[in-house]
C-alpha cells in the first residue's frame, strides 16, 4: 500500500510506483494484477470481475496483451475472479485503502482438464432439451428475440471428433417470435416463404478444435433456396446423466447470419421505406443429444 499525496478536492495522485501519474477520486484506489499461463506467457483477454462484499459486479472487463489489468475502485473489500479460455478459474481476495494501489502480481493460471468428449456413434438431438433462437433488430431500434420450435438433428460422431459430422433439419414454419400477426409475416413470401421452402437444413463434417472446450463446426445452411458456408462457434459442455439415468452430451454454438446472403431482403417492406429487420442476425443455439436407439 501508499499513502496519499494532497491534491485537488476533486481526485489525488498515488504517491509513487507504476501508478504514481494515477489520478484518483476521493476514497478510492487502484487494484491490479498480471495474469500468466503455466509457462509465464502472458493470457491475454482473461476476463476478471471484481465484485463487492454482497456479491455485486463492480467493474469488469479484460486483459490487455501483456497479461495485465489496472482497475480504479473505491476503498473496500473486494472478491477477485479471473477465468480464461482453457484454464481454471482463480478468485483472491483483495483490501483497497484510500490513495493506495493494492497489487496482486502474478497469477497464475492452471490448465483446466478438458470435458470427457462423447462415444463415438450417432447421437439424436434431443428437442425438448434443446433450443435454435435467434435475435434480430426491430426497426433499427430494438430487438426481436424469437426460436424455431420444431427441428431433428443428428450428430455422427467419429473415432476421431474431427471426422466426425451432424445433419439438422428445421421446420421453418414453426417460427415463434410470441406475435401471432408478425410469425405469420414471417411465414409469407415477404420472408421465409414457407410454402415453397418449407425447412432449413444444416449439414457439416467439419469440426476443428479451437483450444480447451471451444470448436468451429463449419458447413452448408440451406434457407430460402439458398446455400451458404457458415461457421458454428460452438463450446462443449460436456457429457453427463439425465435423470432417467440417460446419457447425454451438451454444447452451446453461435453464429450470425446476413439476410441478403439468402435473398432475403423483403423488398415489399423496403421499398415503402421500413427497415422491419436489421441486416444480420444472430443465431444462438443450446444443445443436449443422446445416444441414437
Amino acid at each position: 500500500m501508499f499513502g496519499r499525496r494532497r491534491g485537488s478536492q476533486s481526485n489525488r495522485v498515488l504517491r509513487s510506483g507504476p501508478f504514481s501519474a494515477v489520478q484518483v477520486p476521493p476514497s478510492a484506489g487502484v487494484v491490479s494484477c498480471r495474469v500468466l499461463d503455466p509457462v509465464n506467457e502472458p493470457v491475454r483477454n482473461a476476463e476478471f470481475a471484481i465484485s463487492d462484499e454482497m456479491g455485486r459486479t463492480v467493474v469488469s472487463g479484460s486483459t490487455d496483451p501483456f497479461g495485465s489489468f489496472v482497475a480504479t475502485v473505491p476503498a473496500g473489500d473486494y472478491r477477485l475472479a479471473v477465468s480464461a479460455e482453457g484454464f481454471t478459474p482463480y478468485h483472491a481476495n483483495a483490501s483497497v485503502g484510500e490513495s493506495a494501489h493494492a497489487s496482486l502480481g502474478d497469477v497464475t493460471l492452471q490448465v483446466a482438464q478438458l470435458p470427457v468428449l462423447p462415444q463415438p456413434g450417432d447421437w439424436e438431438i434431443e428437442p425438448t432439451h434443446s433450443s435454435i433462437g435467434f435475435t434480430a433488430r426491430h426497426i433499427g431500434l430494438a430487438r426481436i428475440h424469437g426460436r424455431f420450435n420444431t427441428f431433428a438433428g443428428v450428430i455422427r460422431i467419429a473415432e476421431r471428433i474431427e471426422h466426425s459430422a451432424m445433419h439438422v433439419v428445421i421446420d421453418a414454419s414453426s417460427i415463434d417470435t410470441n406475435v401471432k400477426m408478425r410469425d405469420d409475416h414471417l411465414r409469407s413470401a415477404d420472408f421465409l416463404d414457407v410454402d415453397r421452402f418449407p425447412v432449413l437444413e444444416f449439414y457439416s463434417d467439419r469440426f476443428v478444435h479451437r483450444g480447451g472446450s471451444r470448436w468451429a463446426i463449419t458447413g452448408a445452411l440451406s434457407l430460402h433456396g439458398v446455400t451458404r458456408t457458415i461457421t458454428l462457434d460452438t463450446e462443449y459442455l460436456g457429457v453427463g446423466t439425465g435423470m432417467e439415468g440417460e446419457t447425454r452430451a451438451a454444447c452451446r454454438a453461435t453464429t450470425e447470419l446476413h439476410r441478403d446472403d439468402f435473398t432475403i431482403s423483403w423488398q415489399t417492406m423496403l421499398a415503402r421505406g421500413i427497415a422491419v429487420v436489421g441486416p444480420s442476425i444472430k443465431i444462438d443455439l443450446d444443445v443436449q443429444a443422446v445416444p441414437k436407439a
